[in-house]
């Protein structure tokens, strides 16, 4: 199953308990359900879970039953249908609606003036019209409608619930979406999926140690590949001043960190300073190796460095 049905699965444990707050659901759904209008609501899920939640949440709410309702455990796609003139007047009045008003075209914020009342509503709102991506692919949570009104008022809603999301339009619906982790699991928090918020987290965090290790892995190779090229670099300068016969003519010092590093051209800096007797330090040595490459440049003419 995808990340976005497991939440869904979560959200559908919850019980229906307040009147308001089974109301505010139930007004989420209709919001961003397949058909909501004064001749019809239809609810269209795969979802088994949310199916056998939708009856209870309705009468709770409107005390309503619907007019159609799929067999038990039927396949596919479950359709819910109320077409019945009085359960539909009766559902629109109790949502602070007349009949006769375009009831889908604005956010009804008198139904939303408590906290659980708003969070029941968005739960509502992602049970019919959300999904959310799995955060070890990426970060995407949307919502999506066909009433560009209901997204406006629905992206002011959540900004007013400290939610700065974005909006697109995509095929004829008009999308509210977030692609911040951090945004993505608060969402999921309020709406009563504090699994899914975590698993956002974990995920996060993951994601953020293979990032830290990679940086770490690749900072320690190109380190490497430079420890290894001054390596190179230094041993060459010292069998071209070898081959000129210039080295019995250095100083003792340099002499015995020359033929410290012919002897160990894989030592790390640390390491061949560590390996001399007795030890120096790395800038000593360093300083040392420098004299010794600069020397190899004045002689084929190049300026040292």
């Amino acid at each position: 199953m995808s990340f976005s049905y497991d939440a869904k699965n979560e959200l559908c444990r919850l019980d229906v308990q307040k009147h308001c707050c089974a109301r505010a659901e139930a007004y989420g759904i209709l919001l961003y359900c397949n058909t909501f209008n004064s001749g019809e609501v239809r609810i269209v899920t795969e979802n088994p879970n949310f199916a056998a939640r939708l009856p209870r949440l309705f009468y709770r709410a409107f005390h309503i039953r619907f007019d159609r309702r799929p067999e038990p455990e039927a396949p596919g796609k479950l359709v819910f249908q109320i077409t019945d003139r009085e359960k539909l007047d009766g559902m629109i009045d109790a949502l602070g609606f007349a009949p006769e008003q375009n009831l889908v075209l604005h956010i009804n914020f008198g139904l939303l003036e408590e906290e659980c009342c708003r969070a029941s509503f968005l739960r509502g709102v992602f049970f019919a019209g959300g999904s959310v991506t799995d955060p070890l692919k990426r970060y995407h949570l949307e919502l999506a409608t066909s009433h560009l009104q209901v997204s406006r008022e629905l992206e002011a809603l959540l900004r007013d619930n400290g939610f700065p999301p974005k909006g697109l339009s995509r095929n004829g619906s008009y999308i509210t979406y977030f692609k911040q982790s951090d945004q993505i699991e608060d969402f999921l928090t309020l709406v009563g999926a504090p699994v899914a918020a975590m698993n956002v987290m974990s995920a996060k965090m993951e994601k953020d140690l293979r990032n830290s290790v990679n940086r770490r892995i690749n900072c320690d190779n190109a380190n490497l590949d430079k420890a290894v090229d001054a390596a190179l670099e230094q041993t060459e300068a010292i069998r071209r001043l070898m081959e000129a016969g210039l080295m019995e003519q250095l100083p003792d010092k340099l002499q015995e960190t020359a033929e410290a590093r012919l002897e160990n051209p894989e030592l790390s800096l640390s390491e061949l300073a560590d390996s001399l007797v007795p030890p120096v330090t790395k800038s000593c040595l360093n300083h040392r190796l420098r004299k010794l490459t600069g020397l190899a440049r004045e002689l084929k003419g190049e300026s040292p460095e």
